[in-house]
């Protein structure tokens, strides 16, 4: 038997997206429903799972006020603090980068945001599996839900986005993750070249662990991306289990993340930082953006286009300075001279502000 509910907002995804979108809309007062088709939320995980400071992310999104309330965590989600990213090329010159932030648990992660979300009174209801969105209504297996507003935040290949003709990211790059356990320097490592063409792999270091992965540009890579990772795992001399994989939107946010009443929200709208992947922080962002945005509309018929107006206002200009560098990188990446060439022409402080989704010329 199929049960049927009726709710102000229906969310598609509890990832960090999801769930903060779920948050502020519910502080404003609206009913909201947040549909996870996974069993637990967060699990598994799928990211590297490093959080920049708040210190960082200020100096990134300039324009957007108040962060401090959207990145604070417990102490015992933070694993380790970094203060160094260091960056390999193709024939391993290494560059060390200033860059302050921490490591986390990805799964706890998640579920926090998400028990944020249900302190405000939104409902999280999990294993619900999405078989079909249309105006107004989403489809489980076992559930038909009936909303005012439906929010995609259900990841890249987005079922809502494409239920509501809304444009994917441009630019899908597969990346694989795992744990591998072991002490290791609080250095975040990145490596560039043909030991992921078109992308980089990690070392992101945890406490008692490190979260290695890799993520390849399809255009660039002759290999699965798995392949790349054992080889990878190989020359750094680690034994690692069997990565989970996903695909990273890599290019610029859509150009459109609204129609009728529904919007897409985080990797759903290809909100991330191109040239690093990160995705997490833009996801806290938009997720604020649109919980106000939607709550709005239902309380006061407020179109949802402010929420593409106002999330452009805040942080697109850096977004979108990601992806122009990137675009920029690719005409390195086919030759592991020319990246070596473009990353010594770069040197530290170009590649500073490359990593700070700033312009990296003049």
């Amino acid at each position: 038997m199929v049960d049927e509910l009726k709710v102000d907002v229906v969310i598609v995804g509890a990832g960090p997206a999801g769930s903060t979108t779920a948050r502020f809309a519910a502080e404003a007062g609206v009913d909201v429903l947040v549909l996870e088709r996974r069993a637990k939320v967060g699990v598994p995980v799928r990211c590297g799972e490093f959080m920049p400071s708040l210190e960082e992310m200020t100096n990134m999104f300039p324009d957007v006020g108040d962060m401090a309330e959207l990145f604070e965590v417990p102490a015992d989600l933070v694993s380790l603090k970094c203060d160094v990213t260091r960056i390999y090329s193709p024939k391993f010159t290494r560059y060390e980068l200033p860059f302050l932030g921490y490591t986390t648990d990805r799964d706890r992660l998640d579920q926090f945001y998400a028990s944020q979300a249900e302190k405000a009174g939104a409902r999280i209801m999990t294993g619900q599996k999405v078989v079909e969105v249309k105006e107004g209504m989403v489809r489980t297996d076992d559930l038909i839900v009936k909303a005012k507003v439906i929010v995609g935040a259900d990841g890249p290949m987005s079922m809502v986005g494409k239920a509501f003709g809304l444009p994917r990211s441009a630019d899908l790059c597969p990346a694989v993750t795992t744990q591998v356990k072991g002490d290791f320097e609080p250095v975040c490592e990145m490596y560039f070249g043909t030991i992921a063409p078109g992308g980089y792999a990690w070392v992101i270091p945890k406490k008692g662990a490190a979260n290695v992965g890799l993520g390849v540009d399809r255009k660039f890579g002759e290999e699965t991306v798995n392949q790349y990772f054992n080889e990878f795992v190989k020359v750094k001399g680690l034994k690692a289990d069997k990565p989970e994989g996903k695909f990273v939107p890599m290019s610029m946010p859509c150009k459109r993340t609204v129609s009728g009443q529904a919007i897409t929200v985080g990797d759903a709208a290809g909100q991330v930082m191109a040239v690093n992947g990160g995705g997490i922080p833009i996801a806290r962002l938009a997720g604020r953006v649109a919980g106000k945005a939607v709550a709005e509309n239902v309380l006061k018929g407020t179109s949802l286009q402010k929420y593409d107006e106002e999330w452009r206002r805040q942080f697109y200009r850096p977004l979108r300075t990601a992806a122009r560098t990137k675009v920029l990188a690719g005409l390195c990446f086919g030759s592991a001279w020319r990246t070596e060439m473009a990353m010594k022409v770069l040197g530290d402080r170009r590649m500073n502000n490359l990593i700070r989704c700033r312009p990296i010329f003049p």
